[in-house]
């Protein structure tokens, strides 16, 4: 039986945690929507570190596009009072420069097929908006897209937003205020204490049922595991995402492709993502023309490819030919490791220009909080006391562990305390006397035996609605109540 161990400095973390829990302040959360779609809302950075707000626009010169759930698709959606219902209508009628305005509620495409598509144009698409958009934050006008099992024969291998967008390099898209959930639609085990479901008390279900692995029969809550993103693409351009929840995605929260452009992700929460929870690759074959800027973002307990746990499981990923600025994040409870380094370019000239920056992060209970190659092709776990001797980019520094115990409250306790006390529980069986083996040995052939693995916690779904207490639960660091 393995345990995953944490140091002495964490467990007195987490026992400080659990000794006591600070109610979390919402105060203060409004924002009207003319301040919110010019951008002016964004306060004072902490002390030393670069300010959450962006030099990217909420709104470009075009038309303005309403969208509610109380909304009727006979409206024209060209003002407040008058708004479509159908988001990907909406999205449909906007042209190049077009802003698309959501008010609270859960969108699920037309006819409910449970998601949404930009295809070839530059627009704004923003939710957190109450019903009459007088008022605008994401957190209390929660817009979201949330499906369920009904969704697995109607998505497919959709994604919940799906971008693609080319031959603009100075366009902008801008995704503003979303949630993003795929846990009612995932299967998991039932919460039920047997050691196969993989359930920590007060958890809301057992472990995921991972792409291409069984799940017993005994218990399941949900619909289907599949291999799609909460969010995906391939855009040419400026591509800015902010203010979203990545939450319960089984395969990947973040995964784009880069065709050349500089991209801004920011003050986002991704939370129980599998695979990782940010990729970007680049689509181009030049160096330098691909850039992501991956900043005040909490990102949080993101999950191996399986319940072995032998691979993937990583915050965010630095993928080859594309240029990353990551700095005031904070990385935590990583299955595998908080920033994987482990890409790189066959060629080595392409390779030796990449710009790597990561200043200022915040890092917990991560296997590793950067993995890098070794000589001998395994992966080498640096901690973020040990990046010091770490040589390899153009900039590292100001990153450490957190040793704030009142972050810690913002997060699921029962998901956390699960998560702090996992178990790996391995069993074999082999006879070489069963009938099997001995018609197998008489044929010349292997003899076969069995393996178990069986875990106490693998991407189990994380409550939706305490995914947005995560912002603004570290001041400085992580997603901010900045909107």
């Amino acid at each position: 039986m393995n345990i995953f161990r944490f140091t002495a400095s964490m467990a007195l973390l987490m026992a400080a945690t659990f000794a006591g829990h600070a109610q979390l302040n919402l105060k203060d959360l409004g924002n009207k929507a003319k301040n919110a779609i010019q951008g002016t809302s964004a306060s004072a950075p902490a002390q030393g570190k670069q300010a959450k707000s962006s030099s990217s626009p909420y709104l470009n010169n075009g038309k303005t596009w309403y969208v509610s759930t109380s909304g009727s698709n006979k409206n024209d959606g060209l003002s407040a009072a008058s708004p479509l219902k159908n988001l990907q209508k909406a999205i449909d009628n906007a042209e190049n420069g077009d802003v698309v305005l959501v008010a609270e509620g859960n969108y699920l495409g037309t006819l409910g097929v449970g998601y949404i598509e930009i295809k070839d144009k530059y627009i704004s698409v923003v939710g957190g908006f109450n019903a009459d958009f007088t008022e605008r934050n994401p957190v209390q006008h929660r817009t979201t897209i949330q499906t369920g099992p009904e969704h697995v024969e109607k998505n497919g291998s959709k994604p919940l937003i799906r971008i693609d967008a080319a031959g603009q390099r100075q366009g902008t898209i801008l995704i503003d205020g979303f949630g993003l959930d795929l846990g009612l639609q995932n299967l998991y085990a039932a919460p039920d204490p047997d050691e196969r479901n993989g359930w920590p008390e007060g958890c809301e279900t057992g472990r995921i049922q991972a792409v291409g692995e069984g799940l017993g029969s005994n218990g399941q809550v949900g619909g289907k595991t599949q291999g799609h993103p909460l969010m995906q693409g391939n855009v040419e351009g400026h591509l800015v995402v902010r203010n979203c929840v990545f939450a319960n995605g089984g395969y990947y929260g973040l995964q784009m492709m880069n065709k050349g452009g500089d991209w801004e992700i920011y003050n986002n929460v991704f939370v129980a993502n599998s695979y990782a929870a940010c990729q970007v690759d680049s689509m181009n074959k030049d160096a330098n023309v691909t850039t992501v800027d991956f900043h005040h973002n909490t990102v949080l307990f993101t999950w191996c490819r399986t319940k072995i746990m032998e691979d993937m499981g990583y915050g965010f990923r630095f993928m080859s030919r594309v240029d990353c600025n990551v700095h005031e994040n904070i990385f935590g409870c990583s299955n595998l490791g908080a920033l994987d380094y482990t890409h790189h370019d066959s060629n080595k000239q392409i390779d030796a220009m990449r710009k790597i920056k990561i200043n200022n992060n915040r890092f917990f209970m991560n296997r590793g909080d950067l993995i890098l190659p070794s000589a001998s092709y395994t992966w080498l776990y640096i901690k973020a006391d040990e990046f010091d001797d770490v040589e390899e980019f153009e900039e590292l520094d100001g990153n450490e562990e957190i040793t704030d115990p009142g972050f810690l409250q913002a997060i699921s306790q029962p998901y956390l305390a699960g998560f702090a006390q996992i178990k790996t529980m391995a069993s074999s069986s082999f006879n070489p006397n069963s009938a099997a083996n001995q018609f197998r040995q008489a044929h010349g052939l292997n003899m076969q035996g069995s393996e178990t693995v069986r875990v106490s916690m693998y991407g189990n779904r994380y409550p939706f609605a305490e995914a947005y207490k995560l912002f603004g639960a570290l001041e400085g660091f992580g997603a901010g109540m900045d909107f």
